[in-house]
């Protein structure tokens, strides 16, 4: 899936990728990219006004399933999933969920819980997982786990 910066808006929280392409995920730029020491974040859409979005399925994740994010230098960050969580966004885990861990780390987060039409989702969905290997570009994909 296409990936594109996010940064913080101006009540310093992370910015959405734009509603209008459901497809898109977006990484948050001033954290570490996919493979690096540190917690990387990424955040994509559960659904939009046109139906399921690109993290429709995300709080479906299973434990030790492998996600994969292809890095902009061609290798690929294989992170292997510790825990899937939901919290009610007026108590969110700010250090639990960005907060470093002293090794390379991913977190997908989306929408999740109630919907309520005037104030949106009253959750999110995050996933939690950890760097398992990484390959070179060219290499073949790694199965998923948990099949």
């Amino acid at each position: 899936m296409p990936v594109i910066q996010l940064r913080l808006d101006r009540n310093r929280q992370l910015a959405t990728p734009p509603v209008d392409n459901p497809k898109l995920v977006g990484w948050f730029e001033s954290g570490p990219s996919p493979g690096e020491n540190g917690t990387a974040v990424v955040v994509g859409h559960r659904d939009t006004r046109t139906g399921p979005a690109v993290f429709a399925g995300l709080g479906l994740l299973r434990t030790g399933r492998l996600i994969e994010a292809r890095r902009a230098d061609g290798r690929t960050a294989v992170y292997t999933v510790d825990a899937v969580r939901t919290y009610e966004k007026a108590h969110f885990p700010d250090k639990e969920v960005y907060g470093g861990r002293g090794r390379p780390e991913l977190r997908l987060i989306t929408c999740g819980g109630t919907y309520n039409r005037k104030t949106g989702y009253a959750s999110n969905v995050v996933v939690f997982a950890h760097l398992t290997s990484t390959r070179e570009a060219g290499a073949p994909s790694t199965p998923p786990a948990g099949r």
